[in-house]
């Protein structure tokens, strides 16, 4: 089902380009416009500057990769020591990627944007889940009637979005079943786009996801349980979707651990595991923006994007999951592009990775 080729980026550097000017010249694939640029003091430059150092010509360039679901500073136990957050970004940045959607994690991880060569962090604040709801330890826990002061906490608390659990197993039910009525989904909301912040939601099942998206959230994670209607409906609404294919993986081994004490639950796991790359090919049918991420963080080791371009390569090709990982999540999240006085962030590559990912392997990441 699965494309099974974890192929390792470990990135090379062009190191001191912040110490003098340096020259780039080259195609950018996500625009296919040829570009000449200078770097002097960490910013674009496209007035020629004397003394520059050509360091790439002729070449391919890319944005660098991006992870729009990961975790740092989440470990199998809740928090982690600030010495383990630094190591899981600098995993992340090894393996090209420099921008990080963090969709939730217990501990403030703000002060590794002063750490030199880190991915840049857009934070989602902690998850947002109901008590014994959700996995110990990783979110604010709060019943529905306090979501919306929790949901004006996270906001303060993140870069702009905030994290719902929309699901989980409801072990009365013995099944998955959505944590928040809808109405107060849709207060919560409300709440924080009038703070200026969207919302993201974990959704396995079914009911969940199509509550939030006709709630009004802005993104689904994993989407599992989608069908077509809700598919066309996200499209509709310009709801994105981060489908953490890879991580989806694990789903038979939770049906397996829940086999004895929780068989209907069992069942549903397997059932969403073997919908999920049908999932992901009705939402792009239908014009839902898919995005790369890969649930890093917590049991899911960090630094593995390449996995999630596989998954997604088996689905839409190769041109679309290389851009679901580097200038498409790029531009939805707001990343500054190639323009004058901004911070440089490219892949040079000798070969187009849109026909063969395996590309990525050999790219240079020319600014650290």
């Amino acid at each position: 089902m699965y494309l099974q080729q974890n192929v390792p980026l470990p990135l090379s550097h062009i190191n001191g380009v912040k110490d003098r000017p340096v020259h780039v010249q080259g195609t950018l694939i996500s625009t296919g416009e040829d570009i000449e640029f200078w770097v002097t003091e960490g910013q674009i430059s496209f007035t020629k500057v004397k003394g520059a150092i050509t360091i790439a010509q002729d070449g391919l360039l890319m944005p660098g990769l991006v992870d729009a679901h990961c975790h740092v500073g989440l470990g199998p136990e809740g928090g982690v020591e600030p010495h383990i957050a630094e190591d899981q970004a600098r995993q992340d940045r090894a393996t090209g990627v420099s921008l990080i959607r963090d969709a939730g994690a217990p501990i403030d991880t703000h002060w590794l944007d002063d750490v030199p060569e880190m991915p840049t962090i857009i934070r989602c604040g902690r998850h947002i889940a109901r008590p014994k709801r959700y996995i110990r330890h990783f979110g604010a826990e709060v019943a529905p009637e306090d979501l919306v002061e929790e949901v004006r906490r996270q906001v303060a608390a993140g870069d702009g979005w905030v994290k719902l659990v929309g699901d989980w197993i409801d072990r009365d039910l013995g099944d998955l079943s959505p944590l928040w009525p809808e109405e107060v989904a849709r207060e919560a909301i409300d709440v924080a786009h009038e703070l200026g912040a969207r919302v993201t939601a974990h959704c396995f099942a079914e009911e969940s996801v199509a509550q939030l998206v006709n709630a009004g959230i802005d993104c689904i994670e994993h989407g599992t349980g989608l069908d077509e209607a809700t598919c066309q409906e996200m499209a509709r609404r310009g709801v994105a979707l981060v489908p953490t294919l890879d991580n989806v993986k694990i789903f038979p081994g939770i049906a397996d651990q829940a086999e004895d004490h929780y068989p209907t639950y069992a069942k549903h796991m397997r059932h969403l595991y073997q919908r999920a790359p049908f999932v992901v090919y009705e939402a792009l049918q239908a014009g839902v923006q898919v995005f790369a991420g890969t649930d890093a963080g917590g049991t899911r080791d960090h630094g593995t994007i390449m996995d999630e371009i596989w998954a997604l390569t088996e689905i839409g090709g190769p041109g679309f999951a290389v851009g679901a990982a580097s200038w498409e999540p790029r531009r939805w999240l707001g990343a500054p592009e190639l323009t004058e006085g901004s911070t440089p962030d490219l892949l040079l590559l000798s070969h187009d990775p849109r026909i063969d990912p395996r590309a990525l392997a050999e790219a240079v990441l020319l600014f650290a």
